[in-house]
């Protein structure tokens, strides 16, 4: 299923030229009003917070239009490297960190729980393998891009929005910044907001220019 997952994106990148607003959906529509109330007073302090950086990809916004490859400072990789790292170092395992990770996220909006459908100890090594490998792939934006486009083809069935991103996206911040205290230096937080705003756009950027033709792929081939 996965090598067909695969293919199917191939072909879809190769042959596409349907474009993404012949297809977009209402991304904000989708959510409830309480699920947005709760995004914003979520994303009020790190916006007070983070000034963003100037690009396609910065701190403050979720751009879904474009999924190019993610370049960031070679000083902002580096703290967010160190933090990551010093964050498993502190935690008595991975799985702990993990579990830690995991509480945040659902404990952060009513939204998430109804996601959650997996046992939690294998939910929560998920969420944390998979954060360490984008984070230790974020010096090679083109790995990087592999990366994260091979993650939002396995998260095809979540509904990915800009509310819950951001929700997501400061959760962890904020775990960080509690649990890293001045190690979550500004550079280190901005990096995150980078990064985390990078992925979940891209998220809804595949699942919205791929999901109903792979899923039309799948069924045909099978």
């Amino acid at each position: 299923a996965n090598e067909l997952v695969r293919c199917a994106a191939q072909w879809l990148r190769l042959g596409s030229v349907m474009s993404l607003e012949e297809e977009q959906i209402d991304i904000e529509d989708e959510d409830s009003t309480d699920e947005d109330g709760e995004a914003s007073a979520a994303t009020e302090q790190t916006s007070q917070d983070l000034t963003g950086t100037a690009g396609i990809h910065n701190a403050r916004e979720v751009n879904y239009q474009v999924f190019e490859e993610l370049h960031l400072s070679g000083a902002q990789v580096e703290e967010v490297q160190n933090v990551w790292q010093s964050y498993l170092n502190s935690a008595e395992s991975r799985e702990a960190a993990g579990e830690a990770i995991y509480a945040t996220i659902f404990d952060s909006a009513t939204s998430f729980q109804s996601l959650f459908k997996t046992p939690r100890a294998v939910m929560a090594m998920r969420l944390m393998n998979g954060l360490s490998q984008i984070i230790g792939s974020l010096g090679d934006p083109k790995g990087c891009k592999i990366m994260v486009e091979t993650l939002g083809f396995q998260h095809l069935d979540l509904e990915v929005t800009i509310p819950r991103v951001c929700i997501f996206r400061d959760a962890i911040i904020e775990l960080l910044t509690v649990e890293m205290g001045p190690k979550m230096t500004h550079k280190a937080k901005e990096g995150f907001a980078v990064f985390l705003n990078y992925v979940g756009g891209s998220y809804i950027y595949v699942r919205v220019k791929f999901a109903e033709r792979i899923q039309i792929l799948t069924s045909s081939w099978a």
